[in-house]
């Protein structure tokens, strides 16, 4: 992982309005980029249409598209003018009419590096219970030559075992694009111990403004420390925040401290201990393919 700044962005959506969407997001990326030099910038989810659709899955089915597509072929526009790494998140159109991935592409100049889809759709969204959204499998990870980035998608941060999967496969930064409407103790809760858990930067951006749910969402977006502690925390209006993250974030105890950290939640895991608790997924209890930080 090399030193470099990362952002959040967060904004009020105009639902199912696409194209005024797109641009709004492109007027932040490049004030951000701008006045921060950020190399990584965090969207807030579903940011092209909104969190929840005007209409069924069939119709927000018609006005999105596939990845690649002619969204994430905007977001390829800013990272090559811009020549930084970008948080994507939008729905993504399935094969069928009517299946509808929570998604969101890590792109940068080189092109689209990997694309997740929400494993844990929110209740209200999951298609098989009257919503829209069709759960992805796969958890992600990409290579890029400032870290290894690794995605999850709001409710996702709930969830341990999706961060320490995260992690395990290497991940040194974590992207939560989020549109959280519950209340801001589990957002800051899970944002700060899924960092702290994994020892990895935490970066959450929050969507602001009124969901076409009648919801509103509260943005309080924040970039977190591999030690828990927060860095940065937006407020509840439409704005950017930065933060430089370090090559070496836990050779401290936490940042400022003259205390070495001798401990690290991945090596120091007793596999043993694990053995027989799932019947699916043992690769969650693999050693950890990311070099511990004390031995770099």
């Amino acid at each position: 992982m090399k030193e470099f700044v990362a952002s959040a962005i967060q904004f009020e959506v105009e639902p199912m309005n696409i194209e005024r969407n797109l641009e709004v997001a492109y007027q932040w990326i490049s004030r951000c980029v701008k006045e921060s030099a950020a190399s990584l910038i965090v969207l807030p989810e579903s940011f092209t249409t909104g969190f929840t659709p005007t209409g069924s899955a069939c119709e927000l089915w018609d006005v999105v598209d596939k990845i690649p597509g002619r969204l994430t072929n905007e977001g390829l526009k800013w990272a090559s003018e811009f020549n930084i790494y970008v948080c994507f998140p939008t729905y993504e159109r399935g094969k069928e009419r009517g299946i509808i991935y929570n998604s969101a592409a890590v792109l940068g100049p080189e092109g689209i590096l990997g694309v997740y889809r929400k494993t844990h759709p929110f209740p209200t969204e999951r298609l098989a219970a009257g919503g829209w959204t069709t759960p992805g499998v796969d958890p992600l990870v990409v290579s890029t030559p400032i870290a290894e980035i690794g995605v999850v998608i709001c409710y996702d941060g709930d969830f341990p075992e999706l961060a320490r999967v995260t992690a395990l496969k290497g991940a040194e930064v974590v992207c939560r694009p989020s549109a959280f409407l519950r209340t801001y103790d589990q957002w800051e809760l899970t944002n700060r111990a899924r960092a702290y858990d994994n020892h990895v930067y935490w970066i959450a951006s929050n969507l602001v403004g009124k969901d076409a749910s009648g919801a509103n969402f509260f943005g309080s977006s924040m970039i977190v420390h591999p030690s828990g502690a927060k860095i940065v925390q937006a407020s509840g209006c439409e704005e950017y925040i930065s933060a430089r993250l370090n090559n070496d974030p836990i050779k401290k105890i936490i940042p400022g401290s003259s205390r070495d950290q001798i401990f690290d939640h991945l090596e120091d895991r007793n596999l043993d201990s694990y053995k027989g608790i799932l019947t699916e997924g043992k690769s969650a209890f693999e050693p950890s393919k990311r070099i511990p930080y004390g031995r770099r």
